[in-house]
């Protein structure tokens, strides 16, 4: 998940990189339709007669204004326009002894043919297409999709053209949480089908819109509904004030500080520091695909930051670094004697490529430089979630687990019917999704990791576990407070989990 520091200087703390802005230029466009017809049709595909294995990625556009209508299904109607298979068990049947027919001859029965040694694999693939029959007609979504997914994985062309076809009458932007996830994972699937997830990837970090006001005020209705992120940077944040609160002169360096909005709280924090105020130093580091969000250079985040640590009467100098977090080099940071150094590293190391994609292996070399420079406190905020080295099939699987339980806590807060809801989905997570589905190699930057690798690479960078205090403790568990109960924040091992319902979703520690 792409995030930023914030949408609001005057809030505490806010999201990290808005380079995730899911705006669409003429050749990657997804329209922002208002609710109507709830029983549109869904189209994935430029025409309902197109071939997958046809499709030129070159002209192919699954995000033209065509591909995501709202379509709620309506579910006491039998009528499927376009659809292969109807409510009519009758009608179900016959396709399926037709197929019996075609795949073992006139004469056979599916379970007789059991007993064949020669018929197993074709009886196999009946069972497969009749529990795919069956699952599209009591309009199980899940299941297919995992079914289609399945089909991908296994470059079986004609059951993944079927499935698509009859997918798009049963996903919605405008429907249950997984009708929405399942609208942006049938994009991921076409697009990984017609090679072109990573345009549309790098598409959406160049286009001109949606405005950056719009973006920032879509961030900030996810912020404000979910508390993942508010989690994530107040654990960090606290980690820094215990490590510094004996410290005068304090070097912050933030990997991708975009609006700069979480160390609100903490320059806010050491002016009310028994004795005084520590002098205070950040290194902002950010390319330019975050400045449209930003509204400019990094210049706006340091100016911003310098005004309030002024109006707080903290001293107060920023660094800005305009390059991207994997190039980062020693040299850039400004390292100064007698500071004490805090390095934070808030949903940004899942985008550093590792041993898998690049021998540079920028994960973990970045963790090694780091190590060097002898911080005395390093923060990580990262989703809890296996798609960086996992398979496409099990990557989808996680991905459709994890991002339901995000879209249902969305849906908790945030009505179906909210003006807002489809572009804030589509913006702040839609894009993330595609890519992980859709691309491989150096195209597929969302290569998220859980905790327990995370804890190798920073114990093979030579670093030590610095548990996070109670006081941050019970600071999250007064702020989970104001949202729904099915949100739960679980200490282990000196590291804060945040999750919903039995998932958990995003993690935070510290290490010295």
């Amino acid at each position: 998940m792409l995030l930023d520091n914030g949408p609001d200087m005057s809030d505490m703390s806010a999201f990290q990189t808005f380079d995730n802005q899911f705006n669409f230029s003429s050749t990657a466009k997804l329209r922002h339709l208002p609710v109507q017809n709830p029983h549109k049709r869904y189209c994935t595909l430029e025409s309902s007669t197109s071939s997958l294995a046809g499709i030129n990625p070159s002209v192919y556009d699954p995000f033209s204004s065509k591909s995501l209508q709202n379509n709620s299904p309506d579910h006491g109607s039998s009528s499927l326009s376009g659809s292969c298979v109807t409510d009519d068990v009758n009608d179900l049947r016959h396709k399926l002894k037709e197929l019996e027919t075609a795949m073992l001859g006139p004469d056979s029965e599916v379970f007789d043919c059991l007993d064949s040694t020669e018929s197993t694999t074709a009886c196999q693939d009946i069972d497969s297409w009749r529990t795919t029959f069956q699952a599209i007609s009591r309009r199980d979504l899940r299941t297919v999709l995992v079914s289609c997914a399945k089909a991908v994985s296994d470059n079986d062309l004609l059951m993944a053209q079927w499935m698509i076809d009859e997918l798009r009458l049963m996903v919605s932007v405008s429907g249950e949480p997984i009708q929405r996830l399942g609208a942006y994972l049938l994009e991921g699937l076409v697009a990984r089908l017609s090679s072109s997830g990573s345009s549309i990837y790098k598409s959406l970090n160049r286009c001109p819109e949606p405005a950056s006001t719009d973006l920032l005020s879509y961030m900030h209705i996810l912020y404000e509904v979910c508390p993942y992120f508010k989690f994530g940077y107040m654990s960090a944040n606290g980690a820094i004030a215990e490590a510094m609160k004996e410290e005068n002169r304090v070097h912050i360096v933030d990997f991708q500080i975009g609006q700069g909005s979480q160390w609100v709280t903490l320059i806010q924090a050491f002016a009310a520091r028994p004795g005084g105020p520590p002098r205070i130093r950040i290194t902002g580091i950010d390319d330019i695909t975050s400045a449209y969000a930003r509204g400019g250079s990094l210049s706006i985040v340091g100016n911003r930051l310098a005004k309030l640590a002024g109006q707080f009467k903290v001293p107060f100098e920023f660094n800005a670094v305009s390059v991207s977090g994997s190039e980062v080099k020693p040299e850039n940071l400004g390292i100064r004697p007698g500071e004490a150094l805090a390095v934070n590293f808030a949903f940004v190391l899942h985008h550093m490529p590792d041993e898998s994609v690049s021998t540079e292996n920028h994960r973990d070399r970045l963790l090694r430089m780091v190590k060097g420079l002898s911080p005395k406190v390093v923060t990580l905020v990262e989703q809890e979630s296996n798609t960086n080295t996992a398979a496409f099939f099990p990557r989808f699987i996680e991905t459709m687990n994890y991002y339901t339980a995000m879209f249902e806590s969305i849906d908790v807060t945030l009505p179906r019917d909210h003006k807002q809801r489809i572009n804030v989905e589509q913006h702040c997570l839609a894009r993330d999704v595609v890519n992980i589905v859709a691309c491989e190699g150096t195209e597929r930057v969302e290569r998220h990791e859980l905790l327990g690798k995370w804890r190798s690479r920073f114990e093979m960078a030579g670093f030590d576990p610095y548990p996070l205090s109670s006081l941050v403790n019970s600071t999250i568990e007064g702020l989970l407070k104001n949202y729904s109960d099915k949100y739960r924040l679980e200490e282990r091992e000196g590291v804060l989990y945040l999750g919903w319902k039995n998932r958990d979703l995003v993690v935070s520690c510290a290490w010295k």
